[in-house]
């Protein structure tokens, strides 16, 4: 099977300060992968890479095997990828319906009927139908995460080369108590197989329940480089001294505790 994206040696630098040292990654379709590592080890610089919205300083990005040239804003990508942010980042005048269907108010022709219909759909998919007419600040931290789910697999049957074929997700368990992690854990996986989800995703994540429920393979990337890369059932065997340490919460081991 061939990946559909490919990093091959990216590298990324905000002032002198390195975060990713040509770095190699692949995703495969259909794969529940999650991306771990200390805090500031750059795994939200990859999704905003990977996503397009920004650009590394050395190194290609391919999708389905095609050189990606420019950012999203350029509208070049041959595949569309979602993104659920940290903080769910919807817009706080707009309603739920306006937040989970901006993409098609602003892009198609379609009737605000039409797009209602499709709003619901979707909303009905994350556990959300009926709440199409609040606004974010009516809803609570659990829901707006949902929300935003919503928003991420929003499909446009008008063109179909937009409906998301990977969705990247920022700690969408951050910041939730047990039960509602536990909720929205579930929801990233039934969204992987149910019709009008999206089958590929990449997890960012610190929390051991979600890594441990929502993934199948593991990345653990630490000083810029990918320094594990095995299955999640392996996370308790493996010899690797940075993720038994990681995993441990041990502050002794390879990884530089910060002060």
């Amino acid at each position: 099977m061939e990946p559909i994206i490919q990093l091959r040696g990216v590298s990324k630098a905000f002032g002198k300060s390195v975060i990713l040292d040509k770095m190699d990654l692949d995703i495969y379709p259909g794969e529940s992968l999650g991306l771990i590592g200390p805090s500031g080890t750059g795994k939200s610089t990859i999704l905003r890479i990977i996503a397009g919205l920004l650009a590394p300083d050395e190194g290609e990005v391919y999708l389905r095997g095609e050189l990606r040239r420019g950012l999203i804003e350029d509208g070049n990508d041959p595949i569309y990828i979602g993104m659920v942010f940290q903080q769910a980042a919807l817009f706080d005048s707009l309603t739920v319906e306006e937040n989970v269907g901006f993409r098609l108010f602003q892009q198609s022709r379609m009737s605000r009927k039409h797009i209602r219909a499709l709003v619901e759909e979707k909303l009905g998919l994350v556990g959300m139908a009926g709440v199409a007419d609040r606004y974010p600040a009516q809803l609570s931290g659990g829901m707006r995460k949902r929300v935003s789910f919503a928003r991420a697999i929003m499909s446009n049957p008008d063109r179909p080369q937009d409906n998301p074929e990977v969705l990247l997700y920022d700690e969408p368990t951050a910041g939730l108590d047990p039960i509602a992690s536990t909720v929205i854990e579930d929801l990233v996986r039934d969204l992987q197989t149910v019709e009008g989800g999206c089958s590929t995703y990449l997890m960012v994540t610190h929390q051991d329940s979600t890594i441990r429920r929502t993934t199948d393979r593991i990345v653990f990337l630490y000083q810029g480089k990918v320094q594990w890369d095995g299955k999640t059932s392996d996370i308790d065997s493996t010899d690797n001294p940075l993720v038994r340490q990681f995993f441990s919460a041990s502050t002794h081991g390879p990884i530089h505790v910060i002060d």
